[in-house]
């Protein structure tokens, strides 16, 4: 992948590393800062849902106010989240060339979408993202953080896209104690197609150690060598087939209908490779869904309860006329 110009999640333009957060010695900090009593209530997330991450940096797509992001998507992650000098914490440094005046400016926008029955979360990764949760400290240190940019912008919960890999142990611990003080907390995660071969990799076995209140996994179907399927085949990327298939993985071996989406790009430009036209993402969904769109792999049940979609990104979709949405996110609403 091209990691300058083409960044399919593809990690974010560094920001100089803030201070690090200071957490208490007990555990997760409680939550309550000066916004806290500001925070919207969260909004329910559809049956049938279409995120979108919104890049919190310019790398050649439309550049966007979350205002600007079209009405088909009911989740909107906000990508990046900052890695800081304590490990397993996060911040957050809203970039100057999104075009916001303010930081108050992007919360009230934050309400906005609220207000309209959408999710906004905050992402953790991307390609360049360094996060590591991978000890008792690092976990409180990652929640502590989690919640409080929850209190601060009034985030409704994150999104996991940790791409360098990830210890299941502590990030099941990390997200529980998020999901203790936030009993309605949206989480997501956006592992790569390698990271969900089996229920015995560290993504799967995270996914499925949070399951009771897992929002959805929308794995990327992109930038990805083939990948083999339910059926024990090899499947390659940009076909009906590979999406799936591999979905059946999933939905197999433990997670919720509910708890899978398609992870794909809005455009050739939003990743190096997996591009699939929108029509070929709804053809996947009615398989899943229905059993009919399919290709060559049909599967042996059908999933009428499959989540939806997810693309990289609102801003790549933006440069292509908003065609990704347009055509998936009514499609996906009617499932």
């Amino acid at each position: 992948m091209e990691a300058v110009v083409i960044r399919a999640r593809f990690g974010k333009r560094l920001l100089t590393a803030a201070a690090a957060i200071a957490l208490g010695t007990g555990g997760l900090l409680a939550a309550g800062t000066a916004n806290a009593s500001e925070a919207h209530p969260a909004a329910a997330v559809p049956a049938h849902a279409v995120t979108g991450y919104w890049q919190n940096f310019d790398n050649g797509a439309t550049v966007q106010k979350l205002a600007d992001v079209p009405d088909d998507y009911d989740i909107i992650a906000v990508a990046f989240a900052d890695a800081t000098g304590t490990p397993g914490a996060v911040d957050f440094h809203l970039d100057p060339a999104v075009g916001y005046s303010s930081e108050q400016q992007f919360k009230d926008d934050i309400k906005a979408k609220q207000a309209a029955g959408k999710s906004v979360i905050i992402s953790v990764g991307g390609q360049n993202g360094t996060v590591s949760v991978s000890d008792d400290a690092s976990a409180n240190a990652f929640a502590s953080s989690i919640t409080g940019l929850m209190d601060e912008y009034g985030f409704d919960g994150v999104d996991i896209d940790l791409e360098n890999g990830l210890d299941a142990t502590y990030m099941t611990k990390a997200l529980r104690a998020i999901h203790d003080k936030k009993s309605d907390v949206v989480v997501t995660m956006a592992p790569q197609t390698i990271d969900m071969q089996s229920s015995s990799t560290a993504y799967f076995k995270t996914a499925l150690g949070i399951k009771d209140f897992l929002t959805v996994v929308n794995m990327q179907y992109y930038n990805s060598g083939s990948m083999v399927g339910c059926d024990g085949k090899v499947y390659s990327q940009g076909s009906v087939d590979f999406l799936t298939a591999l979905a059946c993985v999933q939905l197999e071996n433990g997670l919720d209908p509910s708890q899978v989406g398609l992870g794909v790009p809005a455009s050739p430009s939003g990743a190096g490779s997996g591009h699939v036209e929108p029509g070929v993402v709804n053809a996947a969904l009615d398989c899943l869904a229905k059993g009919t769109g399919c290709g060559s792999f049909k599967p042996s049940r059908t999933y009428p309860g499959i989540r939806g979609a997810m693309t990289w990104s609102t801003n790549w979709d933006a440069a292509n006329g908003n065609a990704w949405s347009k055509a998936v996110g009514p499609h996906v609403h009617g499932l």
